[in-house]
């Protein structure tokens, strides 16, 4: 989970990754560059989404590197599937699309980010290791943009009808919170913008994520985004 919310406990040990992408290059590549950081380690890989949870079952790696566009089964669907188990790993998507819907989908289903397949090296080892500790990696500008230019069917009609209805569960405080995370700001903007400690907002976060039943704050702010269409 987020460290906005519930967690079961700090990483003890090397990092576990699962690469999942039908491109053995891309594997490869990957593979390589994260295994030259003594904190992470590859336990697995994986060509299609079929595989990933016998693989997750096996290994239980703290971090899944997940490929959309697959063959067989989708990195979409083992992301959902992947996210609907208990104590489930962090889901990264890799694309190399800056905006693309099938990314917003993964985000609503529970992923933690997701990364361009041409990341600088030591970029993508701080990833891994931000989403590790419960950070997810998706920066305020690519919250903005994902949700300003990208869609899939939101808006109006029944998922606009749906967020509404999740959002009254919260108390007004609540809700300025979660419109500011809707917003893409920091935890310390939210603090400065509505007179809150850091903790105290990271506090309202967690509450939030755990009313609304949802696993980050990349999730509520898409819900924000949808009651507001």
């Amino acid at each position: 989970m987020t460290a906005d919310g519930p967690s079961t406990g700090p990483i003890t040990g090397p990092i576990k990754v699962l690469i999942v992408d039908d491109d053995a290059m891309v594997r490869a590549g990957l593979s390589m560059i994260l295994g030259g950081a003594a904190d992470i380690e590859i336990v697995a890989e994986a060509g299609d989404g079929a595989e990933v949870p016998p693989l997750v079952g096996a290994h239980r790696p703290d971090v899944v590197l997940m490929d959309i566009r697959m063959p067989g089964i989708d990195g979409l669907t083992a992301t959902e599937t992947l996210r609907r188990t208990q104590e489930p790993p962090e889901v990264v998507v890799l694309t190399t699309f800056h905006a693309d819907a099938q990314v917003l989908r993964a985000l609503r289903a529970g992923a933690a980010g997701f990364l361009l397949k041409d990341i600088a090296p030591g970029d993508l080892v701080q990833a891994i290791r931000k989403v590790a500790a419960g950070e997810p990696i998706l920066s305020p500008a690519v919250t903005r943009q994902l949700i300003t230019h990208v869609s899939d069917g939101g808006g109006p009609g029944e998922r606009g009808e749906r967020a509404r209805r999740l959002l009254g569960r919260l108390s007004e405080r609540e809700r300025e919170v979660a419109t500011a995370v809707g917003q893409g700001k920091s935890n310390a903007d939210i603090g400065r913008e509505l007179y809150m400690s850091v903790p105290t907002v990271k506090a309202h976060v967690s509450r939030i994520l755990t009313k609304l039943g949802l696993n980050n704050r990349v999730q509520v702010a898409l819900l924000v985004y949808d009651a507001a269409s």
